[in-house]
């Protein structure tokens, strides 16, 4: 068996979770390429998974493979499930050490290819979903490939066997609990037994979806383009504009570029009728897998839901050190030592007024916000902060009072405020 090139010639780094799969490749990529590293990502969430970084770690040393060993930690409330939290764990890693212009060669086989086919398929995907895996893409400072799509699982157990390779076996794999495995285990074997070939079919419907979606990538762009607001929010009347089928792909990949678990089958259709159909002073929501896509004024919002800023919650702050917020966020004072006399930093709590730099009575908050265009994803989160006398000084580091406002000019500081992506 011998690998196809990568499309471009660079130094390769690979993948290696220490199974057959990776085995393979890493024991072919050895033959064939001089400049070869390797990771192996320590999940943590198997008891043996210390004895595998070791295994990987005495297979590498074996074949002169420098070899890198990341922890990472899975969020397990994530909303994207076990299996998805590892995998986003996983590549944040793999993007972490990938150099500039570096070939991160991963291990994905056709059999794997068609599992993800079936699984995209399952969940309701178009062309995009079902375009599975890609063989060669831009992945973080470099490039992603996976040169064994074309390859079976036995051909590579045939390979590994005829080379007496050793490889690990992880035990979970036989565990019909995750959706892949029970593919794996119960669905293809049947599938098999009246369409031989039907791993193969899978893969190459996954080839002619990918070669449609490339068709209508370029026009779709344009479109998220020409609806994407300043703010990164979507134009509701831009949206309108698009055809039906356009706007949904628009919106799914609007939500892929935010980095957010894939809409469920039924996302397009509740946005549609939830949201883009709503009256213009509605503020209606759709939430899915731990992600939101909310309607504000004319302007679609999207991100990770989280947890507001505790409604009792209150702490002093002198700004001579970045205070960290219970949201996982930074406020902090730039340019400056400190405040004269500490501040007090809070949630809202409903009704509060400030005093905007060239006026002389207040405003209601709310208004203020409304009029700054600040989203309500971003409002609920937001740290106020008030004098000794209870005086609102700031609303983050966006709305700042006319006192405020001097106090900073006059010593060459600002706010910033650091939330989270």
């Amino acid at each position: 068996m011998r690998l196809p090139d990568p499309p471009r010639r660079a130094p390769l780094l690979l993948g290696f979770s220490g199974g057959l799969d990776s085995t393979v490749l890493l024991h072919l990529l050895t033959q064939q390429h001089d400049e070869l590293r390797a990771i192996h990502v320590h999940h943590g969430l198997h008891a043996d998974a210390d004895a595998w970084a070791a295994h990987c770690q005495q297979v590498c040393d074996a074949l002169h493979v420098p070899l890198q060993i990341v922890r990472v930690a899975v969020e397990r409330d994530s909303g994207l499930g076990i299996e998805g939290a590892a995998r986003k764990a996983r590549h944040a890693a793999f993007a972490g050490v990938l150099g500039d212009g570096e070939i991160l060669a991963l291990a994905h086989h056709r059999d794997d290819q068609a599992e993800t086919f079936l699984l995209r398929a399952l969940r309701g995907s178009g062309t995009d979903g079902l375009a599975a895996m890609r063989p060669w893409r831009a992945f973080a400072r470099g490039w992603l490939w996976r040169p064994l799509l074309d390859v079976s699982r036995d051909a590579l157990h045939d390979y590994a066997a005829r080379h007496d390779l050793r490889w690990i076996e992880d035990t979970s794999n036989g565990e019909d609990g995750f959706d892949r495995n029970f593919l794996r285990n119960r669905v293809m074997p049947l599938l098999r037994q009246r369409w031989p070939h039907a791993a193969d079919a899978f893969a190459r419907s996954a080839t002619l979806s990918r070669e449609a979606t490339g068709l209508l990538d370029a026009e779709d762009a344009a479109a998220l383009h020409a609806a994407r607001a300043d703010d990164d929010g979507l134009r509701i009347d831009a949206l309108r504009t698009l055809p039906p089928e356009r706007r949904a792909r628009v919106l799914r990949r609007w939500i892929a570029e935010r980095d957010l678990p894939p809409l469920p089958g039924n996302g397009i259709t509740r946005i549609e009728g939830e949201l883009l159909a709503a009256a213009h002073d509605a503020t209606p929501r759709f939430d899915w897998a731990g992600a939101r896509v909310q309607r504000w004024r004319d302007l679609l919002h999207a991100g990770v839901i989280r947890e507001p800023l505790p409604a009792d919650w209150s702490q002093a702050w002198d700004g001579s050190s970045p205070l960290v917020l219970p949201t996982g966020g930074t406020l902090a004072l730039i340019g400056a030592s400190r405040f004269e006399t500490p501040l007090r930093v809070h949630a809202r709590a409903g009704g509060e007024r400030i005093v905007l730099p060239g006026r002389t009575y207040s405003h209601a908050l709310k208004h203020v916000l409304q009029d700054a265009g600040i989203p309500p994803l971003q409002r609920e989160r937001l740290p106020l902060l008030s004098g000794k006398d209870g005086e609102l000084l700031a609303a983050g580091d966006a709305i700042l009072s006319a006192r405020m406002t001097a106090w900073l000019h006059e010593h060459g500081a600002r706010l910033h405020w650091t939330r989270l992506a």
